[in-house]
């Protein structure tokens, strides 16, 4: 049996991470002692090693509780429950790069365009495309304005 603290340390975690999981209902102590404290078993560490991979591949609490309940009831789970959670995830992942793709085009584009000199931003190429409607973003040249 591990108290709280011995099973953070073993982990890698803290005590606050180990209690955090708990107020989420990811993870019970199987008892406690005699003077309160949480006892946790080599089970326990096992569901807790399970968590932390889990949250290190990205899935969220909610997401590793829904594997969690797979896990316990196993025998009535088909390997389709956890491999549709898995490409789920997946899918929300490639969606989310495809839109950071987009922002690090659009910021390229706009870093580009800006000649990034001390001239007054009154013509900055950036400040003027994020104010008009158009996705057309036009080089700065602030020589231009001083003529």
């Amino acid at each position: 049996m591990y108290r709280i603290g011995e099973l953070a340390k073993l982990c890698g975690i803290n005590n606050d991470t180990l209690r955090f999981y708990e107020k989420n209902a990811l993870l019970t102590p199987s008892s406690r002692s005699e003077s309160g404290y949480r006892l946790y078993t080599d089970k326990d560490k096992e569901t807790l090693h399970f968590i932390l991979r889990a949250k290190g591949v990205g899935f969220t609490l909610a997401e590793i509780q829904e594997l969690l309940s797979i896990e316990v009831n196993k025998a009535d789970k088909a390997c389709m429950d956890v491999k549709m959670l898995v490409d789920t995830k997946l899918h929300n992942v490639e969606k989310k790069l495809a839109e950071l793709v987009r922002f690090q085009t659009s910021l390229k584009r706009l870093s580009d365009a800006c000649c990034g000199g001390e001239e007054s931003a009154e013509h900055c190429t950036i400040l003027e495309a994020l104010e008009s409607n158009t996705d057309d973003v036009r080089h700065e040249h602030h020589d231009e304005h001083l003529k």
